[in-house]
């Protein structure tokens, strides 16, 4: 009776981390689509800068991203 009651109790958390876990995943991939998309849109100074903002977004991944976001995108945000 206590091992069905663990094993159901372990079988409820493993799947509410799942769902956790893949939730996070969709997230962060949509994150990264979105900050990529800013970044081709937005208007830089120099066109190096673009260039170099692409290539940390898509190599870095969700890393880049955030310190896309950080870095440009929070700071255009105070201006406004």
């Amino acid at each position: 009776m206590v091992t069905d009651q663990f094993s159901l109790g372990v079988l409820v958390f493993f799947g509410f981390f799942w769902l956790i876990c893949v939730g996070l995943i969709i997230a962060s991939t949509v994150f990264w689509i979105l900050m990529l998309i800013d970044v081709i849109q937005r208007k830089f100074a120099k066109d190096d800068d673009k260039i170099t903002w692409i290539l940390v977004v898509v190599l870095a991944g969700i890393i880049g991203a955030l310190v896309y976001y950080f870095v440009v995108k929070k700071k255009d945000k105070k201006r406004k």
